[in-house]
């Protein structure tokens, strides 16, 4: 196996399982440790994974997306915080969006049962679950629905949301960087989420640590662009003041 097949081979298994250990790599491939690390590095480079502390795990791009599904086991502890945490921001809203993807989802969870709102989704399964209360009053966006997140997309769901001013939007992203902004891989779902944040007169980004400083390939918004950013302690408190820096104000649950 050759460098390229190698790092081929760690890349294919970084996606497959959501995150790899270099001395578990270095004995499953027969090289050493520091053979691995200059692999990861190379990889980080091209930008398809991020480097942690003794491993790595994926970053999404235009051929790579993790499914719903799989986001449903990853890091849940973490994203439940952020979804309570996000809940609470919710102020004098009546009017709601909520994003596709899981942490969304546990955020409408979240919010009061009891309290009128109309809740503006593109996620079916958010939709089928805010159904339940009898306060909230429901619109799932039209369009396209992407099997991978159960979500609708292209122009019937942007064109909707054209007709609407929002009180408040529950935003997330593939990744968050100071330089790149708020990205994730298809362009049909950036332009859904694009004009999500032109039409709302608040937005909330959620996203667990692992997001921040990983681009994928179609930017659809500034930091700046966010009032309020909500994640885990994962992400270092200096790093989170950078980013509160361009405008947000970033919160650590």
């Amino acid at each position: 196996m050759n460098s390229m097949e190698r790092r081929q081979r760690i890349l294919a298994l970084a996606r497959d399982q959501g995150a790899v250990d270099v001395q578990k790599l270095a004995a499953d491939l027969a090289v050493s440790p520091e053979t691995v690390r200059r692999d990861l590095h190379r990889l980080e480079q091209q930008g398809l994974v991020r480097r942690t502390h003794g491993g790595a795990y994926p970053v999404e791009t235009a051929r790579f997306e993790t499914t719903l599904d799989t986001r449903t086991t990853r890091l849940v502890t973490e994203k439940r915080r952020i979804a309570t945490a996000a809940a609470q921001l919710l102020g004098d809203a009546e009017s709601v969006f909520i994003d596709e993807g899981y942490t969304p989802r546990l955020i409408a969870e979240a919010l009061p049962a009891e309290r009128a709102l109309t809740v503006v989704t593109a996620s079916l399964d958010t939709a089928a679950i805010l159904a339940e209360s009898p306060a909230t009053t429901v619109l799932l966006l039209g369009g396209r629905v992407r099997g991978r997140t159960r979500a609708t997309v292209d122009h019937w769901a942007v064109d909707m949301l054209a007709g609407f001013v929002i009180d408040l939007a529950f935003v997330g992203a593939n990744g968050i960087s100071r330089e790149h902004g708020l990205t994730t891989p298809d362009p049909a779902v950036a332009a859904v989420k694009a004009q999500v944040i032109s039409v709302s007169r608040r937005v909330v980004f959620a996203g667990v640590h692992t997001k921040f400083g990983a681009s994928s390939f179609c930017r659809f918004a500034d930091v700046a662009d966010v009032d309020a950013v909500v994640t885990d302690v994962g992400l270092p408190a200096s790093e989170a003041h950078r980013y509160s820096l361009l405008g947000p104000v970033v919160q650590r649950v």
